[in-house]
């Protein structure tokens, strides 16, 4: 008879370090001898679990058997464990090789193909099956409890971190591991938090432009391009600001478990926990729901600041077949006249006074010397910063070059070989050195730019000038986009309209734009639609 082997163990630590698969093969090649039966096919699944029937190998065997007419007549396995821990699936998948005439033979726990043989199968399914969860009820508590006293339960640590051997001992002979900072995917993760709070040369920047930046910069994930998700997920996790948590994920259920048995783990953090709160509050604020494309994107210069006194916000409506337009409240426009009793604005008389207003106020030479006078201080306070960073980062340099100066002196001296494990080891040493040179590149670039401190009051009014009739120039694309950074809302009220702004904002605008020619002034601001075509024959 024409027969196959399946030999397989639960984990790929158990295929490295374990004699389990060779013993099954050579039992499994025994029996087959001994019983005059010919072995056509070897399958090996060297690490998956029994409890279902992802597993490649084993579909690939299923498969084969299948064929019109089959590959082989039977299945060899050690033990009925090796095929499925979960009765019913045994069932099915026994049931469905039958039908195509190829039988499951067990070396160690043989039975009959009567009815009595069926019953013991199941009976052994079934001790299977429960011991398999007992198995995973005592592994899932022992991995909680190493959880809670700080250890690191996983193989691959997250990014931005690296898994340092502990002198505590675990199972096996082994010793428990900790999170510690990867100082080189460290500097990654800052630059990310960054670019997504502060921008690109004065340019805000979402999720899916951080990713392609550090792609084009070489700071790649772990040798490959990041994705937007994964720069979501490294914005969103808790993990950044020292708390790590585990035990989140059902796979079976293929849910995420009840918040109150999350296990949480301290470990180093990367991020402060305020710069963390930052980027969240950021990261709300620019949800799609609560800022919409069309906000961003419409012609219309005072789209999404324009609020109602009523609380509601104030859209675009048009008159006289689009001869008229003016701003309207949405809950008077959707529910009628007696939901609200606010009148309709103007929108050309309106855009040309609050242009006027920030002009002639916010830009006011007066306000400018105010606003350089505290940006001072900023930068001050700022440079011994930039300088410490500069600094630590020299040091990682240092001991990474002394790391690499010791792997080669082993190898050229023969103590180690120049293997497989060698060359990822020196390749992981020179990548972490090149990310570090460039964010010591980064901080260095940051600390060269032309500081405020070296503005003269006529400087400063002349760029107060040149902003100011860059304003109030008709058509100018400047005016929508420093709206919508400088002014958070206006809110009309009757006969009154107050225009709310941050300081902050128009401070951190100034010190982008005084990087620029006076008289080439550029607004970079949030942007949600795609440069799918720079052509200029589309794009005139």
């Amino acid at each position: 008879m024409h027969v196959a082997l399946y030999a397989r163990v639960s984990t790929t630590r158990q295929a490295e370090n374990d004699l389990s698969i060779p013993d099954q093969l050579r039992q499994l090649n025994e029996w087959a001898k001994a019983n005059g039966h010919l072995v056509v096919q070897e399958y090996v699944e060297p690490g998956a679990s029994a409890t279902d029937d992802k597993r490649p190998v084993f579909q690939r065997m299923i498969a084969d058997a299948m064929m019109k007419p089959p590959a082989f007549e039977a299945i060899i396995i050690h033990s009925l464990s090796r095929f499925f821990r979960d009765g019913i699936e045994f069932g099915v998948y026994e049931r469905k090789l039958a039908k195509n005439k190829v039988k499951v033979i067990s070396i160690t726990q043989p039975t009959s193909d009567d009815a009595g043989g069926e019953m013991m199968r199941r009976i052994i399914n079934l001790f299977d099956e429960h011991q398999s969860k007992e198995i995973s009820k005592h592994v899932s508590r022992c991995m909680k409890e190493n959880a809670r006293q700080g250890y690191f339960n996983g193989a691959c640590p997250p990014f931005g971190y690296q898994a340092i051997v502990t002198d505590v001992a675990g199972s096996r002979g082994r010793h428990k591991k900790k999170l510690a900072i990867n100082e080189a995917e460290a500097g990654i993760v800052r630059r990310t938090y960054d670019l997504y709070l502060n921008g690109l040369e004065g340019q805000q920047l979402g999720c899916k432009q951080i990713a392609q930046h550090l792609t084009e910069k070489g700071l790649l994930m772990r040798g490959k391009p990041w994705r937007m998700q994964k720069v979501q997920h490294l914005l969103s996790d808790t993990l950044y600001m020292g708390e790590y948590f585990t035990n989140i994920r059902d796979s079976k259920a293929n849910t995420n478990r009840p918040p109150e048995e999350w296990i949480k783990t301290s470990v180093p953090a990367i991020m402060d926990a305020a710069t963390f709160e930052h980027v969240r509050i950021k990261r709300e604020s620019r949800a799609p729901d609560k800022t919409p494309p069309r906000v961003v994107n419409s012609p219309t210069l005072l789209t999404g600041l324009l609020k109602c006194g009523c609380g509601a916000g104030m859209t675009l409506a048009t008159g006289k077949s689009g001869r008229y337009k003016y701003y309207k409240c949405v809950r008077r426009q959707s529910e009628g006249n007696h939901a609200c009793t606010s009148r309709n604005l103007s929108m050309e008389k309106l855009d040309s006074l609050v242009l006027e207003q920030l002009a002639g106020k916010v830009f006011a030479p007066e306000r400018l010397q105010l606003l350089m006078a505290e940006l001072r201080k900023r930068i001050k306070s700022s440079k011994d910063d930039r300088q410490d960073r500069v600094n630590e980062v020299g040091r990682q340099i240092k001991k990474i070059e002394e790391r690499q100066q010791r792997l080669l002196e082993a190898i050229e001296t023969g103590i180690i070989d120049l293997d497989e494990t060698t060359q990822r080891r020196a390749q992981q040493l020179k990548a972490s050195r090149e990310a570090l040179f460039i964010e010591q590149a980064g901080v260095r670039r940051d600390s060269s730019l032309p500081s405020v401190e070296y503005l003269k009051a006529s400087q400063v009014d002349a760029f107060g000038k040149v902003l100011r009739q860059k304003l109030l120039t008709s058509g100018s694309p400047l005016a929508k986009s420093y709206l919508n950074i400088l002014v958070d809302e206006i809110v009309v009220q009757d006969k009154a309209a107050t225009i709310r702004g941050s300081y902050a904002a128009l401070a951190e605008t100034m010190l982008v734009m005084q990087k620029e020619k006076m008289g080439n002034l550029i607004a970079q601001v949030p942007i949600f639609n795609h440069i799918w075509c720079a052509g200029r024959d589309s794009n005139s």
